[in-house]
């Protein structure tokens, strides 16, 4: 299973940033945005498990053109409380360290202004956005707390540890379902949204890859965690445990990956989707480096779901391969638009070389890389 070169053809080709219309034309920059994040965020990690330079020559190149001097990063909104924005950022820390250039430092400052200023629910969770106030959404868990996290460990003395666990522990209170053991895509503290249920707020469907930012989110946080306040730690640990024992009971069997509505894979249009998928792996291979789960027991169930997606999602086509089956997009509102139906999520647009695919194979490739070095040492 080797896709380095798939990576390297596939970093050459994207536009990234610029893809993103923002106004910005004359600089020939787009705007700043998570998709971007999940290929450095691979690209980092293929760098730490392989060394090659050309994975830290590219997220430099990537996000250095963005970041003044002053630390102020081009096209990105503050007033947006937008929770994506957050994902790029986690790159900042890697690229302080490599390059020792200050203004990464002072970047990493403006976008944790923006957290400490992030309105919130009043179970102290973040709104996921200004256009979508009182509402959590998984995916922001993910954008948010691991940034978080690595701000607290390196530059506060880790004073809001129980802040970031407290927001982790209202989600699983608000959007676990106790029936299917399964996580909602999002909460409206208020019932308001047309996609809401008016008892219980929550959204109407299980979600793959919400499912899967959350799951990523938990083993991010936990490698992060300070063993020196294990009580946090051990939050992440269980949340997973729990979480993770869920979502495998509704792998294909034939496939072994997963559907785009999770538990709905008998519903017309349904389909496997690829990303999401990615991340249930990646969630399992680091989980089980981080013996978080029994290696023995469950790090062939990450393999496989990996495996899975390289014979059956990854097609090649006029010399290059190419990685199929990934949901463009999926939200909630803001207003009457994305309704949460089954007839939603389906009907949003299947991509092909999506970054959010092709991000997460670049990390999932990279933990299961880790476990044969681990196994070599062994």
């Amino acid at each position: 299973m080797e896709l380095q070169k798939t990576f390297k053809t596939y970093m050459e080709r994207y536009q990234g940033i610029e893809t993103y219309k923002t106004g910005y034309e004359e600089l020939n920059l787009g705007q700043w945005n998570y998709e971007t994040g999940c290929i450095l965020q691979g690209a980092k990690m293929m760098y730490q498990i392989t060394g090659d330079e050309e994975y830290k020559d590219y997220i430099i190149r990537c996000v250095d053109p963005y970041i003044g001097e002053d630390g102020k990063i081009i096209s990105y909104i503050p007033g947006e409380y937008n929770l994506d924005f957050l994902n790029t950022g986690k790159l900042l820390y890697f690229l302080y360290d490599v390059t020792e250039n200050e203004k990464y430092r002072k970047s990493i400052e403006v976008l944790m202004d923006q957290v400490k200023h992030q309105p919130r629910l009043t179970t102290g969770n973040f709104w996921h956005k200004l256009i979508y106030p009182f509402q959590v959404w998984l995916d922001g868990v993910y954008m948010c707390q691991p940034f978080y996290l690595e701000y607290e460990n390196r530059y506060h003395k880790r004073q809001n540890y129980y802040d970031i666990v407290n927001q982790f522990k209202m989600v699983r209170k608000y959007l676990y379902d106790e029936k299917t053991d399964l996580y909602y895509h999002a909460y409206d503290e208020y019932k308001e949204r047309d996609w809401a249920d008016k008892k219980t707020g929550l959204s109407p469907n299980f979600w793959l890859r919400s499912i899967g930012w959350y799951l990523m989110a938990l083993v991010d946080c936990y490698e992060l965690a300070s063993e020196e306040l294990y009580d946090c730690k051990r939050v992440f640990c269980d949340l997973y445990r729990e979480a993770i024992h869920g979502v495998l009971k509704y792998q294909d069997k034939e496939s072994k990956l997963f559907y785009q509505l999770i538990a709905l894979s008998e519903i017309e249009g349904n389909y496997l989707e690829t990303s999401g998928s990615l991340m249930v792996a990646y969630s399992i291979l680091k989980a089980c480096r981080l013996e978080i789960l029994l290696p023995d027991k469950y790090q062939y169930i990450g393999k496989e779901i990996l495996q899975a997606v390289v014979e059956q999602k990854i097609r090649e086509e006029d010399g290059s391969r190419h990685l199929y089956d990934t949901c463009e997009s999926a939200g909630l509102g803001p207003h009457h638009e994305r309704n949460g139906s089954a007839e939603y999520y389906l009907s949003e647009p299947v991509a092909v070389d999506d970054p959010k695919g092709m991000g997460i194979l670049m990390m999932a490739y990279s933990e299961w890389l880790r476990i044969q070095d681990i196994g070599q040492e062994e």
